[in-house]
Order: C-alpha cells, then structure tokens, then sequence
C-alpha cells in the first residue's frame, strides 16, 4: 500500500505540469490570435514638441492654382486644412473666378465693397491680377503658386482641352499640333489660351507677345516679387517639404493622394519636347528661372535634411494608402460608388480617383474620404458651409457658366 502511494507522487506531478503546460500553450495561443486593434488614423506631430516650435502656422495663404500642374492635389491640401481649422474661403460664384479674364474680388461670393469681408484662403482658378488679390487678402498673406515643364504641360493641356480649344480642334492629332503649332494655333480664338503658353496666360500676362528675354526676365521678377514660393510639380514631394517649412505645418496636413490623374499619356521624345518648349518659349523660361530659385531654397533648407523629410512624407504617405485606400493605385471613376468621392470626368482620357475601405473607424473614414475629395465637390461642402442660406452674388459671365465644364 505505501509503495502504491510512493508511485502515485511522479505521476501526479506529471500530470500537473502537463496541465500546466496546456494552459500555458493556450494563454500564448490566445495572445498570439486575438483581434488585431482596427487601425486608426492618428495624427502625426512635428518631431520637435509643440511647445518648442519657433514659428507659428500661417493661415492666411493665396494660391495661384496653375493649369495641368498638380494644382488639384495642393487644392486637397488646402481645402481639409482650412476645413479642419474652420478658417474662410473666397469661393467663386461656380467654380472658378470667372477665368480666363482677370480676377476681379466682385467674382468672390459674397464680397462686399462697402463692409470688406475678410478671408483666410484664395485657392480656386483664376487669372492672377495682383492688385484685386491684394483687396480681398490680408497683407500677412503668404502667396504661392507651381509650375511645369511647358512640353509635358502641353500634352496634358492637349489631352484635357482638346474639345474647347479652337487650335487643339483644328489639328488631327497632338503629333501633328507639336510639328506645326501656329498652323492651327491662331491669337484670340476661343479658349486658345490653353494651347500657348499657358502658365504665363495664367500668371496675368499676355501669351502672345513675341518672346524678347528682357521681357520674359522682366515676368519672372514681377512674378517673383509677387510670390513667396513656386514649387515645381515635377519635383511634388520636395515643394511639400519647402511648403510645410514655409507654412510652419505639420506632416500630416501637406500628405496628399495624387487627384485629377489621366489614365495615360502620350511619350514625348527629345525633339518633341524641344519644340514643344519653343513654341512656349514664355513658360520655359518661367520654369528654368524658377528650377533655378527652387534648389537654391533646397541648398539653404540642407540637401540631407530634405532627403530625410521626403523619405518621411513617402512613407507617411504609403502609410495612410494602406489605412485608407482599398489599393495602392487610382482607379477609374466608375469602380468608385461614391458620388462624392468620384472624380469628374472631360476630356480624351479617363480621370482617375481613389475608392475608401468602407470598414473604417467613422472619424478614421471621414479623414480618409477628405483626402480624396476632387476639388468641385470639395468646393460645394465649403460653399455649403460658409452660405448655409445661399447668397446672391454678381451675375457670372459666360466662363463662369461653363466653369465647370473647363475644370482642370
């Protein structure tokens, strides 16, 4: 009997480890499979506190939105941070200000000559004219705009303007206009502008004075004396870097999903491309005087610390992809069931958007869908917002009746 007893000691401490054992496996098993946390869209800070910032966030801001320049991508930028800090917009009465003539503040909603309104951003398409921004805007304003390779521009331009401009109607094709542009390109025919030089027809001057360097020097000072920063679409991710520098803001708040994307584009070769730059040979000495100012802010910022930041806007960005977006490409707008989310299409090409993962947090899904809103639905919520009784502005002209059908 006390030999049976004597046996019955290892086996129940065999059996007590195994039990343990088992309960141990299940504990790791239950760790190791339990519901990942849904992923949140926390906003990223600056790397220093808050508290030792040694600039404050500029929100008085005027952007000269260019054409086919991935001025649509910078509007989303601009819209969610000034929807987020309640701040005003100049609306136009449609959705441009009554371009191609020249900005006027009677084409602001809403505006008052007698009691001035006061606003924080101007941002919608418009034909610059300095003296009527400086109306409406405070003078703390901080004033920016973007350019483009003048022959990429050109492509683009051709693809999305092909149906209004009279030039880009007469040629058979855009190889043919890029071979002999003034045989189809003719002075004050309608929406032509869009055919030469574009960004110099945007900026307030006149695209078909014949090109004289004094001039085309004399433009670009007047255009550098007017703007605190051009960027350049080529190099996006290096003028988000300047540009938050500049507007003290934070990461987050200058991370953007490419909008108003072609499905595709035409290949250019070098003889091409040369042509298409002497034909705007106005644009081209923009985009080469201010190449040139642009890497010389890159040089003042630090070349290793621009590499750092891009490297962290990239990965924020690819970050926020994988939050918010069902895949990592746009897509066309007929796979995006959203209304209010899907891009508006004209011209040759399909315009590409982005569709949002519906099994979002609601305050991480409201951030994601603000991110890819185009610029003429983002337009009508703030309109919404600011004119919640709607107002009764100046009659829009002809241009601005079409606005949206000329949206770029």
């Amino acid at each position: 009997m006390r030999l049976l007893q004597l046996c019955r000691l290892p086996i129940l401490g065999i059996g007590l480890l195994i039990l343990m054992a088992i309960g141990f496996t299940i504990q790791l098993l239950g760790t190791h499979f339990q519901k990942r946390p849904p992923q949140t869209f926390t906003v990223l800070h600056p790397l220093s506190s808050l508290s030792t910032r040694t600039c404050q966030p500029k929100s008085h801001i005027v952007f000269l939105k260019t054409h086919k320049t991935a001025g649509s991508t910078i509007l989303n930028m601009l819209h969610r941070y000034g929807d987020r800090n309640s701040l005003t917009f100049a609306l136009p009465q449609k959705y441009q200000f009554n371009y191609p003539n020249l900005f006027h503040v009677r084409r602001v909603k809403g505006y008052n000559e007698v009691n001035k309104s006061t606003y924080d951003i101007l941002c919608h398409h418009m034909r610059f004219n300095l003296p009527e921004v400086r109306k409406l805007m405070p003078t703390d304003s901080f004033y920016f705009t973007i350019l483009r390779d003048p022959a990429t521009l050109a492509e683009s331009s051709f693809s999305y303007y092909r149906l209004v401009s009279s030039a880009f109607k007469k040629s058979p094709n855009f190889k043919a206009f890029i071979v002999h542009p003034s045989h189809y390109y003719k002075p004050g025919e309608r929406s032509n502008h869009y055919a030469h030089n574009l960004l110099w027809f945007d900026l307030g001057f006149n695209p078909d004075t014949p090109f004289k360097e004094s001039l085309a020097k004399a433009g670009a000072r007047a255009v550098e004396g007017a703007f605190h920063l051009v960027l350049l679409s080529e190099y996006f991710d290096e003028s988000m870097v300047l540009l938050k520098e500049e507007l003290c803001w934070d990461l987050d708040d200058v991370v953007t999903f490419k909008l108003n994307t072609r499905e595709a584009s035409t290949p250019l070769e070098k003889r091409e491309i040369d042509r298409l730059r002497a034909w705007n040979a106005l644009d081209w000495y923009l985009y080469v005087y201010f190449n040139h100012t642009f890497w010389e802010k890159v040089e003042r910022f630090g070349r290793e610390r621009m590499d750092t930041e891009v490297r962290r806007l990239r990965e924020r960005r690819h970050q926020l992809a994988e939050i918010c977006l069902e895949g990592l490409n746009p897509v066309r707008a007929d796979q995006i069931k959203e209304e209010g989310i899907k891009p508006f299409q004209f011209g040759q090409d399909k315009i590409l958007g982005w569709a949002v993962k519906k099994d979002l947090e609601p305050k991480t899904r409201a951030r994601c869908v603000q991110m890819v809103t185009p610029e003429l639905q983002y337009k009508d919520i703030l309109d919404l917002r600011q004119f919640p009784q709607g107002v009764r502005g100046s009659e829009p002209g002809p241009a601005e009746t079409s606005g949206k059908l000329l949206k770029s």
